[in-house]
């Protein structure tokens, strides 16, 4: 991939959108992953002033914040925090009388709840600040829905959708991103220790060659077709009835 070139294009890309809606500028989550900090440094060579990092933890390792805040430092990033564990406690509580637990913490309707939580903070700053959201989710994430509908799947623009894994981390590379975010161990950090490749049951490697050449295992070609499969509904819009 020419560098060089792409980049540019991300960041104009980046700018036009936001003209074409009438905004002035773009808010991300900073996660401390890989795939928020490359969206991070383009969003702030677009948009030197006005984007805003905001950095939500929510039952998260301290590592994700400190992560978080060193990729904010190293781009000159404005950030806000705002810690989610209360409000993610006291709705968890509402709707099902539970105390956050070992025992429910990997359950997806429990931990799909946090990403959720940061999807409508993001919304409430873009809303006040007159800002588009970021998604951060790549070409791999997206073609397996290995993503929460309507939480870090809730973006208005993915400047990374057309970028496999392999790509994020070789733009990150030349980006200049810090070391100890390039070479970090992919999680959605939906629990502690939750690793993205140990859920997956193949490894990005695998997923990216099989997207980009078709060529992979067995196993690796019936994981992936069935998760392109049953994640069909998350790259669509909400099917509608016909009238006539």
């Amino acid at each position: 991939m020419d560098w060089q070139t792409v980049v540019p294009k991300l960041r104009d890309w980046l700018r036009q959108k936001v003209a074409e809606a009438g905004a002035r500028g773009l808010v991300l989550g900073l996660s401390g992953g890989i795939d928020s900090a490359v969206a991070a440094a383009l969003c702030k060579q677009a948009f030197p002033q006005h984007s805003l990092g905001v950095i939500m933890p929510c039952y998260s390792i301290p590592q994700d914040e400190e992560d978080a805040r060193l990729v904010a430092e190293h781009l000159g990033l404005e950030t806000r925090t705002v810690i989610l564990d209360p409000v993610f406690t006291t709705f968890l509580k509402q709707l099902s009388g539970e105390d956050y637990s070992e025992a429910n913490k990997r359950d997806l309707a429990v931990a799909n709840i946090k990403p959720r939580l940061r999807m409508a903070t993001l919304y409430f700053f873009a809303s006040r600040l007159g800002y588009l959201v970021v998604g951060t989710g790549n070409r791999s994430e997206i073609m397996i829905g290995y993503f929460t509908k309507y939480g870090d799947g809730g973006a208005d623009l993915l400047p990374l959708a057309n970028l496999l894994k392999a790509e994020v981390k070789e733009l990150a590379r030349y980006l200049g991103l810090p070391r100890r975010i390039i070479e970090k161990s992919p999680s959605a950090g939906l629990w502690d220790g939750h690793k993205d490749e140990v859920e997956l049951g193949i490894s990005y490697e695998e997923l990216d060659r099989y997207l980009m050449s078709g060529k992979g295992s067995d196993r690796v070609k019936s994981i992936v077709n069935e998760l392109i499969k049953r994640s069909e509904h998350k790259r669509c819009m909400p099917p509608t009835p016909p009238l006539d």
